[in-house]
């Protein structure tokens, strides 16, 4: 099979080679999966930086998470062949790649009625903004829920989801092109960051109120423009820190505007609790299934042109989701 790996850490563009490799063997609970579908993160490349938080020791295959069919078990694995899965990988072997490793235990069942490709698509952003908006957000409808980075991926999936749900969404994005992906998500207000003023903006758009929830993968700057734009018992939602850097909230400033800070790690509910996920994934398969819910793909690639994603990747080039398909032809 075909497989980018990875001998040593660096950039991905650097470091990465496309070769010709035994197919993997599934050890003890694991399944070897033929790769549909695997949606490219940003995470995939501070991995192969090295400077992800959970590191992985060269020689790898990135690609965090896959949507494929079931080839082959190993021994515990409650998977059979022929099985549609989404999920996590492991052992080093990616979905940067025509087949992958995984963990049975950490696999869902695609339904029939969801295509892998669009489970790919959802797995990643929706669970997130399904984990962030609900579970810890305490969404309503009516609320203003403001979303920064809302052209990318989470954020994307976060302005549909908000929407769907009848809430006034103001997207902020970098840049005209995505501006308008988020007038397109159904965003009621767009506002450029690169050239308008965030802060003044927003507020113009809520009459002076500030926003119930903001959506927060950025981080940085931005972190202390959101906050100032809480309303009265907001809840400002951690989800990342796409910036690279990591900020903090004088204390004193939340008990007076009386707003919750709030942190968002969705894959921590895994195995720790399960009925969470559970309880996610089956209101997104529906949502998926029948529509209410589309994901947005602006990039499918093949193996061969799996560079230029990541490269637009790291540019910030990108929106909504691009994914890898070797299946494609």
């Amino acid at each position: 099979m075909k497989a980018w790996r990875l001998s040593e850490l660096g950039d991905p563009w650097d470091v990465l080679k496309l070769q010709e490799v035994d197919s993997p063997v599934p050890g003890d609970g694991e399944a070897r999966v033929k790769v549909a579908s695997c949606d490219l993160n940003f995470a995939d490349i501070l991995q192969c930086q090295g400077t992800y938080q959970v590191r992985v020791d060269p020689p790898f295959t990135p690609g965090m998470a896959v949507a494929g069919t079931v080839q082959a078990a190993g021994n515990g694995c409650d998977l059979k062949i022929g099985d549609r899965v989404l999920g996590m990988t492991s052992s080093g072997w990616g979905g940067y790649a025509e087949e992958a490793l995984v963990r049975g235990s950490d696999m869902r069942i695609v339904p029939e009625n969801v295509s892998l490709a669009a489970a790919s698509a959802m797995n990643v952003i929706y669970g997130t903004g399904w984990v962030a908006l609900h579970r810890r957000g305490n969404m309503q409808p009516g609320e203003t829920v403001l979303v920064l980075a809302a052209a990318g991926g989470v954020g994307s999936a976060a302005v549909q989801m908000a929407k769907v749900h009848g809430c006034k969404v103001i997207a902020a994005a970098g840049g005209p092109q995505k501006v308008q992906v988020c007038l397109d998500l159904g965003a009621d207000v767009a506002i450029d960051y690169k050239s308008e003023d965030l802060y003044g903006k927003v507020m113009e758009a809520t009459d002076g109120r500030g926003c119930d929830l903001i959506y927060d993968p950025v981080g940085g700057e931005y972190f202390d423009v959101a906050r100032r734009l809480l309303a009265w018992e907001g809840r400002l939602l951690v989800v990342g820190f796409a910036s690279g850097t990591i900020p903090s909230a004088p204390a004193n400033h939340a008990l007076v505007k009386n707003y919750s800070i709030v942190g968002v790690h969705m894959g921590g509910y895994r195995h720790r609790m399960d009925a969470v996920l559970d309880k996610c994934y089956e209101e997104l398969w529906e949502m998926v299934a029948s529509g209410t819910l589309d994901p947005l793909v602006s990039q499918e690639l093949h193996l061969e042109d799996l560079m230029d994603g990541l490269i637009s990747l790291s540019n910030r080039g990108t929106t909504g989701r691009v994914l890898l398909r070797p299946d494609l032809r």
